[in-house]
């Protein structure tokens, strides 16, 4: 009986595969615009709704903010080019962590995969989360700021819900997915087009002396930086998108470059929006900018921006949440992650244990952390291993020359992007030094502690803790190994 139910189980694996197989032939037929759509609707988000008020608070002026705005498009159109070529030079899963491994070894590739597990990815998931949380409860507190306690209270239940989604069903994730893109691309374009109709009335008085009481240090800059920035997260994904393009090395290229600096018009025209109706004072005091922006623009059908808006946020943070499982796959089939975190449902063959994960680790998060502090956090973590990974490009044109390039980005914007990143980490720390630098500093360190214990020396009494571990998980979640799909 076993037998059999193991060879269906095998029949229908290949059946899946075979389909999968088809469905991938099927998506190389995307050509330079599905290419763009692709980059805008992955890179905006939750961000642009929570950063605004950050990225003045920093800048303390229209003029600066607007500057911070389109140079973070700039950078971010940069580093994505260097992924462009690592990741058509490197065709392998797994982000940032196959690139570390090629050019450094196994250390900085595992640290990488550490902080990627414990600090990045759920950081990111928490941000969103409490950013819906705040953009759902604003309009029941109007005029005061809501209690924290409801605002981590919501974030958790976001969390728990997708979470639990994502687990169950994989096809049930992509819908929740798919109808929340949409929704994200509708209040965007609704700001977008209210603020320049605004504009053209003549609403242009929070223009004038734009530059007028700006205070500048370098601290100041990079957590400007670290908030803009977030709100282009996902540039350094694009790569994932050469195997649905046609003509990949023309196209891939072409779309990064019209499709970052679109989505950085985007941002600039809503933060131009918010200040039609906003001055410098009121966006800063302002719970949820966006909700402040509808009720003085689309009154009385000012309830459709938080709704589009939590939307928005609930969409990012299942996307997030959605991807998750595929860095832990690789870096459990490499060794180096406790094995368990990369096993998949027999029932319902989604990355359970890793979502389950997430979540645990996003809610710890939630408790102690505020949206600016947790941003920092990711921030500082994320351009950490950004700046090494392009360094890493820079090195391997001189160790690795036997590699093939389809994509050759000009050597200087690696060399660029790799100082602006040194920049971008030690800025903050030297100015305006915080706790969750030295937090996320010991993190990364402690990652060394488990490399060497569990992966590199394997001492017995390590194993004999987690094999057992292991085994138990498995039963209680009845998860497997993935099989390797061919390549």
């Amino acid at each position: 009986m076993e037998e059999t139910s193991l060879r269906k189980r095998r029949e229908d694996d290949k059946s899946i595969q075979s389909i999968e197989h088809k469905t991938t032939n099927l998506q190389k037929e995307l050509g330079l615009f599905s290419g763009i759509c692709i980059i805008v609707g992955t890179i905006i988000g939750s961000g642009i709704f929570i950063s605004p008020k950050s990225v003045l608070s920093n800048m303390e002026a229209v003029g600066p903010c607007l500057i911070i705005w389109a140079a973070c498009g700039i950078l971010a159109t940069l580093g994505a080019l260097c992924f462009a070529e690592l990741g058509t030079m490197i065709t392998k899963s797994g982000g940032e962590y196959p690139y570390l491994m090629e050019a450094f070894g196994p250390i900085p590739a595992f640290l990488f995969s550490w902080t990627s597990l414990f600090v990045i990815k759920p950081s990111s998931f928490a941000i969103i989360c409490l950013s819906f949380s705040e953009y759902v409860s604003a309009p029941f507190y109007s005029g005061c700021n809501p209690p924290q306690v409801v605002i981590k209270l919501l974030a958790a239940a976001a969390i728990l819900l997708i979470t639990t989604v994502n687990a169950l069903s994989v096809r049930l994730g992509s819908y929740v997915q798919n109808v929340f893109t949409a929704a994200k691309m509708v209040i965007v374009v609704v700001i977008i087009i209210s603020g320049l109709v605004l504009l053209a009335q003549g609403n242009t008085r929070n223009f004038e002396n734009s530059f007028e009481g700006t205070k500048l240090s370098l601290g100041a800059i990079g957590l400007a930086f670290y908030n803009g920035l977030w709100a282009y997260d996902g540039w350094n994904q694009l790569n994932y998108i050469t195997e649905e393009l046609r003509n990949p090395f023309r196209n891939l290229p072409l779309a990064i470059i019209i499709g970052i600096p679109l989505v950085t018009g985007c941002y600039i025209l809503m933060n131009v929006s918010y200040f039609t109706v906003m001055t410098a004072t009121e966006l800063l005091q302002s719970q949820a900018v966006a909700v402040t922006f509808g009720d003085r623009v689309l009154y009385p059908a000012s309830w459709v921006v938080p709704l589009f808006v939590a939307f928005s946020t609930i969409g990012a943070a299942n996307g997030t949440c959605f991807t998750a499982g595929r860095l832990v796959y690789v870096a459990g089939r490499e060794g180096h992650m406790l094995k368990v975190l990369s096993y998949v449902s027999v029932k319902r063959l989604t990355p359970a244990p890793a979502i389950i994960f997430y979540g645990i680790i996003a809610t710890i998060y939630i408790i102690p952390g505020d949206i600016n502090s947790l941003v920092n956090y990711f921030s500082f973590a994320a351009w950490l291993f950004y700046g090494l990974t392009i360094f890493g490009l820079v090195v391997m044109r001189f160790t690795r020359k036997e590699l093939k390039r389809p994509i050759k980005v000009p050597i200087f914007i690696p060399i660029l992007v790799t100082l602006l990143s040194v920049f971008l980490v030690l800025a903050p720390i030297i100015s305006q030094p915080a706790w969750e630098y030295l937090y996320c500093v010991l993190f990364m360190l402690s990652g060394l502690i488990f490399y060497f214990l569990f992966v590199y020396y394997k001492f017995g009494w390590a194993q004999k803790i987690s094999n057992p571990l292991t085994m138990h998980l498995q039963m209680l979640m009845e998860v497997v190994p993935a099989e390797q799909a061919p390549e």
